[in-house]
Parts: C-alpha cells; structure tokens; sequence
C-alpha cells in the first residue's frame, strides 16, 4: 500500500507545487503597485501566499517524514502610545497609529531573510513538483522523503553557515567588488547633478550625502572596513539680539532665513569633506574598475571556456562546441578542440582562470575598501577635531551622570545602612538601660543586633558592588562579564580573549554596559539566549551582546540605554544597536583603550554557558 499512497501524494504535491506560480504572479502584480506608490497591498499578497508554503510544510511532515519548522520573524508588536497621546516611530509623530501598524507590517515582512528563500521556492518549487511525479513512480515513498528535505531546505528556519566554503566566499567578494563600483558610479552621477545645480548647491549636498554614507555603510558590512562620517556639525541656528533682528556682520535682518541660508552656504562650502566626497566620486569608480576588470575577464573567460568545452557540446552538438573552443582557446595559442581528449586537456586551463579569477577577489576587495576609507574617510585633523568636538559634548553628560551617581549612593546610604545604625544605636542604648534590670530581655536584644548588624553588612555589600564589584578588580572584566552571566536567568554564552587588563574606569564602563544590556533583554526582549563576545584589537575593546529577543530596542526611547551612551561617551566610546522588528537584537559596545599585559592573564579563549 506503500507505494500506490506515494504515488497518490505526489501527484496532489505536484498540484498543489503548480498554484505557486499563481502566488508569485500576484506578488509580482503587488510590487508593481508599491513601485507607484501603492504599498498596503504587498505585506498582504506576501501573507496569503505564505498559507500555501504553510500548507507545503504541513504535508510534509504528514506524508513526507520531514518536519519543516516555520522560519519566519514574530510578528512586530502594536504602536504604544505615548503620554501626551501621540504615537512615535523614530523621530516622527502621529495622531493615529494606523500608518505605523503598516510601516511596521511591511519592513516586518521585507526584511526577513526568509521571505527571499521562500520567493525562490515559490518559483522553482512546480519544477520540482513535476519531477516528483516520474521519481515517486520509480522510487516510491523514497522520493517523497526526498522532495520533504528539498522543502525543508528553503521553507526551514536557517540557522547561520560557516563562512569556510571557498566558492561561495570568493564569489561574494566578487559581488562586493561590482557593488563598490556601482556605489562609486552612483556617486560619480549625483557630484555631477550637485555641480550642475549650483544655486541650490548647499540643499543639494546635505540631501546627496545619502549616497556616500550609503556606501560607508555597505562597504563596513561587506568587508568589515569602518569608514566614519567626516563631516562637520551643522551651524546652530541664529540667536537674535535684545532688539529682535538677527546680525550677520554689520548687516541686520528682521527674518532668520537668509542668516541661516548664508551659515548653511558657508558650512557646505569650508567644511572639506564635501570637496573630498566630489573627489572621491572620481577617483572611486576608476580604482574600482581598475581593480575589477582582470577578475571579471579572468572569471567569465574560464566560465565561458568551459561552457564552450562542454556545455555547447550537449546543447548544440560537436561542431559549435568546436567553433566556440576555436573563438576562446586559439587566441591564447592553445591547439584547436578536435575530440574529447583534447577537450579534457584544455579544461584544466579555463578551470584555473576561473580560480585565478576568484582566488584574489576577498583580498581586491578589501583594497577597494580601503581606498574608499582615504578618500571617503576623515583626514587625522578632521578625527581630531571631531574627538574634541564629541568630547566637549560628552563632558557635560558625564557631570550629569557623576551628580546622579552620588546622589543615588546618597540616598541609598541614607535611607539604608544609615537608618539601620541609628536603629543598632537606640538598641545599644536600651540594652545598657536593661542589663541589670532584665539579663533576658538584654539578651533578647543583643540578639537582635547581631541579626541587624548582618543584615547592614550585606546591604553595604550590595551598595559597594553596585559602585564597583570586586570580581572586576580581582579577576578583570572577562571573569567579570562570565560571573554576571551565571547570576542571569538567561541562556548566556560568553567568548572572548584578553591578553592583559584595560584601565579600570574603562573595566567599569563596559562591565555596567554589560549587565545593562543583559537586563534589557531578560525584562523588555523576551529572549531565551544571550551571546556575549569581548575582543580587543587595534586600540579598541569591543563587547558585541546579541540575543534572540522579539527585537525593537531603541536608544532613543530607553533610559538605561541612553545611560550607557553618556556613560561610553566620557570615554569617547559608542553603543552600535541593531534591534529590528522581531530580533534579534545586537549591541555593541566600542571604547577606544590600551591593554595593560599581565602574565597571569588567559591568552586564550575563553567560554562560559549557563542554563
């Protein structure tokens, strides 16, 4: 009975594979819709095609054996309204929160990686449902289990790949090549717009940045090379005088436009990264072409070479895979292709072009990268003066957070530890007055005391580890962080290698970074497992905290993580924070510090698991 009931299943499989192209066609409708502005239809088309995978999923796990867990991201929670009854997303507010719910609905579901894997699915899968049918007529029951793990492979949740296979390294880099240039010619057409449109030079620089930031950005996610903003502050606005008018010079104006037009004019045109962004869109498209040219040649020649050699062969018989090995072999010298074995023995040549091609490309990349970040990046005068810049703006933060600080000790002293002495000094008073008249009740007393005394020097305890726990000066910052971990309640995993002790202020600093950002996901995220990574290299310690939370962290919003911000900034550190929309959420802290060696120090990596 096997057999017919495989045979059966996959004839209602490969029906059900068929309906997927009537999925994509009408997500393909709702997109051309988005493009013209109508964006409520396509989280929607995308939301109903997803109960045909869901169905996909559950018949194969009835009638296939292989379970296929959902992959997708939790759906994103509902706008909170504010006190004052507006509805806040980012630094936008609105009296209603039905345009939040859809911005929310549609990043939600154009973000989530799984939704690219299943449009893949959607368009391969009736293919694969008509291969199923003559394969379960030959194999049976067998190739539905095949056709199931086929299905887990794209519509299964995904866990990370290891970044070791070779191929798929390389050719990404090579992709990261193409995108660099693409940003760099991008950038080469907007300086031109931006010279054309001279009397609205300023308003179109500060709109055009955009581009090269976007290039930062992705040039920091794909090879890993940080390129900061180089650009100076914006002007304050104007501040009029006693009299009401705004000077500028020795002219006076009533209005505040043209004083603050004039500021923006100047700023744009002396700070100097604006005239480095136009050099840059020069000189980055032509560096990257240079560096690129040879690998693609090299790539697509031995990609050419070997669909010439044997692709054609099967395509279009043996005279044109003879024609197409005479236009690619013969004008490097090699021998025209005339049988089988001289096409074996040419294949080994577009084979190591197509290596050849790859083989440099991560490192070419980087060197792209890394010509962007001179050019793109902020001369030493200008990392200076914005360092100063961010610490005259931090100094003011960090009084405020010492102020608060002692305050907090203050009245955590005087309404603990200083009222419980008061309270052991009217007890010493009353078993002095008792001794000679009551032993029992003097005794009873005493009793009292020893408890209270206790009690005091543990809250004393708890008040000094909240100013400076004391595993942190005996045992240093990585011990630390793995002893915070072992007192949560979360899942947490902490790596890492320190090859010495950083500066104690600098300790302290990340250390109530850490547990800040551990509570943050016990108490807001809803996680179950927290990774926390601390390295330090090139003069930067970096502590990266990720957890699989539901996501939606925002700096802006929460008081504990604008405490950790004006706590970095006293140090001229930072708090990197990528909390999307149903998570995960990755924090990551960068304080600039220098490594003290210590030889009693692990120089190796170290890990720490609790459940």
């Amino acid at each position: 009975m096997a057999y017919p009931t495989a045979v059966r299943r996959a004839f209602a499989l490969a029906g059900l594979a068929l309906l997927s192209w009537l999925d994509v066609l009408v997500e393909l409708v709702t997109f051309v819709l988005l493009c013209v502005g109508l964006v409520f239809f396509l989280p929607s088309a995308i939301l109903w095609a997803r109960g045909r995978s869901r169905r996909t999923r559950a018949l194969a796990g009835s009638w296939c054996g292989v379970e296929v867990p959902s992959p997708y991201r939790p759906e994103p929670p509902a706008p909170e309204r504010e006190r004052d009854g507006w509805y806040r997303d980012g630094n936008q507010l609105f009296r209603r929160s039905w345009w939040i719910r859809v911005n929310r609905r549609i990043n939600w579901v154009l973000e989530d990686p799984a939704v690219g894997r299943e449009l893949v699915w959607q368009l391969v899968n009736p293919l694969a449902g008509l291969v199923l049918v003559p394969a379960a007529v030959l194999c049976g029951p067998r190739a539905l289990r095949a056709y199931g793990r086929w299905t887990r492979r794209w519509l299964g949740s995904r866990t990370a790949r290891p970044r070791g296979r070779w191929l798929h390294r390389h050719s990404e880099s090579l992709g990261h090549q193409i995108g660099i240039l693409v940003l760099g010619l991008i950038h080469l057409v907007l300086a031109f717009a931006q010279l054309v449109a001279l009397p609205f030079f300023p308003s179109v620089v500060v709109a055009g940045r955009a581009v090269p930031d976007t290039a930062r950005r992705e040039i920091h996610n794909w090879t890993g090379i940080r390129i900061p903003r180089p650009y100076l502050p914006p002007p304050p606005l104007p501040v009029p005088r006693a009299d009401g008018l705004f000077q500028v010079g020795k002219q006076l104006y009533e209005e505040p436009w043209w004083p603050v037009r004039r500021a923006r004019f100047r700023w744009i045109l002396r700070d100097p990264a604006t005239w480095r962004d136009l050099l840059a869109a020069v000189l980055v498209p032509f560096v990257s072409a240079v560096l690129l040219i040879p690998t693609v040649v090299l790539t697509f020649w031995g990609i050419g070479g070997l669909a010439a050699l044997w692709a054609g062969r099967f395509i279009s018989g043996w005279p044109a895979a003879q024609q197409a090995s005479t236009r690619y072999f013969e004008v490097i010298g090699l021998p025209t292709i005339t049988s089988t074995g001289t096409a074996l023995a040419i294949t080994p040549v577009a084979l190591a072009a197509l290596v050849l091609g790859l083989a440099p490309t991560t490192w070419l990349a980087r060197q792209q990268a890394r010509f962007a970040r001179l050019v793109l990046g902020p001369t030493e005068a200008i990392r200076l003066a914005q360092r100063v810049r961010r610490l005259d703006q931090t100094r003011s933060d960090v009084t405020v957070a010492q102020a608060a600080e002692l305050r907090r000790i203050e009245r955590d002293l005087h309404d603990g530890i200083q009222s419980r002495l008061v309270a052991m000094g009217m007890k010493l008073g009353a078993v002095e007055a008792l001794i000679d008249s009551d032993p029992a009740a003097a005794k009873k007393l005493a009793a009292d005391l020893r408890t209270a005394s206790a009690e005091a020097l543990t809250e004393l305890r708890v008040l000094v580890r909240g100013i400076h726990p004391p595993v942190l000066s005996e045992r240093g910052l990585l011990d630390a962080v793995r002893a915070v971990a072992l007192d949560s309640p979360l899942k947490t995993e902490v790596t890492g290698s320190l090859a010495g002790r950083v500066e104690e202020p600098v300790e302290a600093c990340a250390y109530f970074a850490v547990c800040e950002l551990l509570g943050n996901a016990a108490k807001h995220g809803a996680a179950r497992r927290v990774t926390i990574s601390l390295e330090h290299s090139d003069g930067l310690l970096r502590v990266e905290v990720a957890d699989d939370g539901k996501g939606g962290a925002d700096a802006a919003r929460g008081s504990g993580l604008r405490g950790i911000e004006r706590r970095l900034g006293g140090f001229d550190g930072r708090l990197t924070l990528t909390s999307p929309l149903g998570g995960p959420t990755v924090a990551i802290v960068e304080v600039p510090c220098q490594l003290d060696p210590e030889p009693s120090s692990p120089k190796t990596s170290t890990s720490s698991e609790t459940a």
